[in-house]
């Protein structure tokens, strides 16, 4: 085969450290064109980002040039960066994130729940968002460790 190629999707799941609510409205904005601004530097794709106060979901590609570590490691360092120059002095998200595959045909499934946060949020919790998709990926996890 004379060239390689790729798509793999993938859904971050990330949060403020202590999930504080520091993701203002009027920040929104800028923040999602910000961390597009990054994936896309890396040649991934941003089908869907939304940030609420106390985390953010984010479905894209994967490049095939970095590993999902690196890549998610700029993401953060650099929008947290953003953030602070942006007026929240005291932004940190989380030292973890999740991320989860997402098959091409369950894309436009995920998009739109990304891009429903506000209204899911209503009715659910983060922390128990976050236990349902553990469950639903078959992620064994121990409560005592997964929220900082």
């Amino acid at each position: 085969m004379p060239q390689s190629l790729s798509k793999n999707w993938l859904h971050f799941i990330f949060s403020v450290k202590n999930r504080e609510n520091l993701i203002k409205k009027n920040c929104q904005k800028d923040l999602h064109a910000y961390i597009i601004g990054i994936f896309s530097n890396y040649g991934s794709y941003t089908e869907a980002i939304y940030a609420v106060p106390d985390h953010i979901h984010i479905l894209c590609t994967l490049p095939r040039t970095i590993s999902v570590s690196d890549l998610m490691s700029k993401v953060k360092s650099s929008s947290s960066k953003f953030l602070k120059q942006s007026g929240i002095d005291n932004f940190v998200w989380q030292n973890g994130y999740d991320v989860f595959s997402v098959s091409s045909s369950k894309v436009e499934t995920v998009k739109t729940y990304i891009l429903n946060q506000e209204k899911h949020h209503q009715k659910s919790t983060f922390q128990d968002e976050y236990r349902t998709f553990l469950k639903e990926y078959n992620v064994e996890y121990n409560e005592q460790y997964v929220w900082d």
